[in-house]
């Protein structure tokens, strides 16, 4: 009786887990859907835990005192040395309404996220615990200096990416080598190409809400970029045409496609015959690039909505990708396709 209790509450947990998903992020419940089962849990289980990080983050209500002992508290969490219950039942009232009730309830069944967690393997929880340590440390720091006058240069937006974004890249890189010897074969290439990856769907998320952003008093832009251009960003309004404003922009778009494109060779080396695999990437890629797209054609956007690819479009784009997805020649024609026009950088 006792096993077959603890047999029901696991598969409760883990349909909860699938449920989340769907609720926090429904195009990214679609793509991890790709993924063979035992990476599917384990993928899963790091975007919510990582989604649970980002709310402290971003969360208007709490002071960035309480963010820090928050982001610490919840490291220590999925390490299995502090009480996840305790941590919810505190963290939960605090949130502002702006949250939502999908993001309330994820923080408030904190618990049944990490008992899923607590049932992968040793190497999967090993590569999860170290992403969530990395970005929890890193949006601290971030949060503590952020502004509406942007970020000091583009070295530090590199770091930024890399504590949100490029470590979840690293991570998910982890847990495919763990999955499958013939990645693992390949990890040193994969490594460097996924944290580039990471940093170059964050930048697509910084162009696209950066009125969102600056409505709350954020901006991740880089300063170095838009002075060199002619302008300041803390002179930054919606739908701004100014020529400094425009050539920034632009030049963000490019850096972005580069990083887009390291994407696509890190979706290159990934096996033909891990076509899930492929697929929960190059789905995300596409749309990244899509994205783009649309900024590039109406850089003076004063919303994220304007520049957001249409559900049409998303699914075009996972159609088409899927057929393709054992084909890298395909995919680089495809992408040579789907990024003509865009500027180029200065390394490029």
């Amino acid at each position: 009786m006792a096993a077959t209790h603890l047999d029901s509450s696991v598969s409760g947990d883990i349909a909860f887990q699938a449920e989340m998903l769907k609720g926090v992020a429904r195009t990214f419940a679609l793509t991890i859907a790709q993924l063979p089962r035992n990476l599917y849990e384990a993928v899963g289980n790091a975007y919510l835990l990582c989604r649970i990080a980002d709310t402290i983050e971003d969360d208007r209500a709490l002071s960035v005192e309480q963010k820090q002992a928050f982001s610490e508290r919840f490291s220590e969490i999925v390490a299995g040395r502090d009480d996840p219950a305790s941590f919810a039942e505190e963290l939960g009232p605090l949130l502002s309404s702006s949250a939502g009730s999908s993001t309330g309830n994820l923080v408030a069944n904190t618990p049944r996220v990490i008992r899923v967690t607590q049932r992968l393997n040793l190497a999967q929880r090993k590569a999860i615990r170290r992403c969530v340590g990395i970005m929890s440390r890193g949006m601290v720091e971030f949060q503590r200096n952020a502004s509406a006058e942007g970020l000091r240069d583009v070295t530090q937006l590199d770091r930024y990416c890399y504590h949100v974004a490029g470590v979840v890249g690293e991570t998910l890189t982890a847990l495919f080598c763990e999955h499958s010897e013939e990645i693992e074969k390949r990890r040193e290439a994969l490594m460097p190409l996924s944290v580039s990856f990471g940093q170059g769907l964050q930048m697509i998320n910084i162009l696209k809400d950066l009125w969102e952003d600056r409505s709350r008093g954020v901006c991740w832009l880089p300063r170095d970029v838009f002075r060199a251009a002619g302008m300041e960003l803390r002179s930054l309004s919606p739908g701004m045409a100014d020529p400094g404003f425009v050539r920034g922009l632009l030049q963000l778009v490019a850096m972005t496609s580069d990083h887009l494109a390291n994407g696509l060779r890190f979706i290159d080396n990934l096996p033909t015959q891990e076509t899930g695999i492929r697929r929960s990437c190059v789905w995300p890629l596409a749309i990244a690039v899509l994205t783009l797209r649309r900024i590039c054609r109406k850089p003076t956007f004063r919303s994220g909505r304007e520049v957001t690819v249409s559900r049409r479009s998303v699914w075009a784009a996972a159609i088409l990708t899927s057929v393709l997805v054992r084909s890298n020649l395909a995919l680089k024609l495809l992408f040579k396709l789907f990024t003509f026009g865009l500027p180029k950088s200065s390394s490029a």
